[in-house]
């Protein structure tokens, strides 16, 4: 069976969501789903994983160290949680789940090929005057050649307010952008 990707799901063009089993992704999630299906789109919900170094001493025993089936496992494991935790137990037939091994950036921009969107989850606020947007994010917000939207996780207090999901279209093709400009749209929230 081949791999899912945007370019091979069936109908009108997907919308992919990254999945890492944050409070950012399940926001990502939930709001990649009401998108799609807004749009009459499927959604292909990615984790990519890599496998562990080594963790533990060189003389742990071997049977302590996961193997790589076991990581595969523990990975498909995380997406279901995650997928359970944003949709409810009945996942709808329009949503793939996808569990990939690789760096997650590479991962990520392999399955948007040819999708309507690349949606992301980003932290409410940045800490101590960071974008609130990760490492993972800013490089598919470089490289992505299909619009990205960063939909922030929920706020920790009620008396605080996040702004909307923020926007990058990097399908213009120059390969390269204002890195200042790309903060200054990453920190601010999407004018409507």
């Amino acid at each position: 069976m081949p791999e899912i990707t945007a370019e091979n799901v069936p109908g009108e063009k997907a919308v992919v969501v990254g999945v890492d089993g944050s409070e950012a992704s399940v926001s990502a999630l939930r709001w990649a789903v009401r998108e799609a299906r807004a749009v009459h789109a499927e959604v292909v919900a990615v984790h990519a994983w890599e496998p562990a170094g080594p963790t533990l001493a060189p003389y742990a025993p071997p049977s302590a160290r996961p193997t790589v089936t076991e990581q595969r496992v523990r990975a498909a494991g995380l997406l279901a949680d995650t997928l359970r935790e944003a949709l409810g137990p009945r996942i709808a037939a329009d949503v793939h789940a996808v569990v990939t091994q690789g760096p997650p950036v590479r991962v990520l921009l392999r399955h948007a090929r040819g999708a309507r969107l690349l949606v992301l989850g980003r932290r409410a606020h940045g800490a101590f005057g960071l974008p609130p947007i990760g490492a993972v994010g800013r490089e598919c917000l470089l490289h992505a050649t299909v619009p990205v939207v960063a939909v922030p996780a929920p706020e920790p207090s009620p008396a605080t307010s996040g702004g909307g999901p923020l926007s990058w279209d990097g399908g213009d093709g120059q390969g390269e952008c204002d890195v200042r400009a790309l903060v200054a749209r990453v920190t601010a929230p999407v004018r409507r």
